[in-house]
């Protein structure tokens, strides 16, 4: 039987993020872009996402 091959987890990154307010400042810059994450893709999903639970800050961990 053939599996498919997964890429490798490189890291786990975990944030605390306000709910539809991330943007490529520290703390979500400096975390995600060593890692090679493209942070305005992440950015604008996460937003349109979590919109609807504006002033919550919502634990994220993040699988590269």
């Amino acid at each position: 039987m053939n599996f498919p091959q997964w890429p490798e987890i490189v890291a786990h990154i975990k944030l605390q993020i306000p709910a539809g307010q991330a943007n490529p400042a520290p703390p979500v810059g400096t975390a995600l872009g060593p890692r090679g994450v493209n942070i305005m893709a992440f950015c604008k999903e996460f937003n349109a996402t979590t919109q609807k639970q504006a002033g919550d800050i919502l634990p994220v961990v993040i699988t590269v």
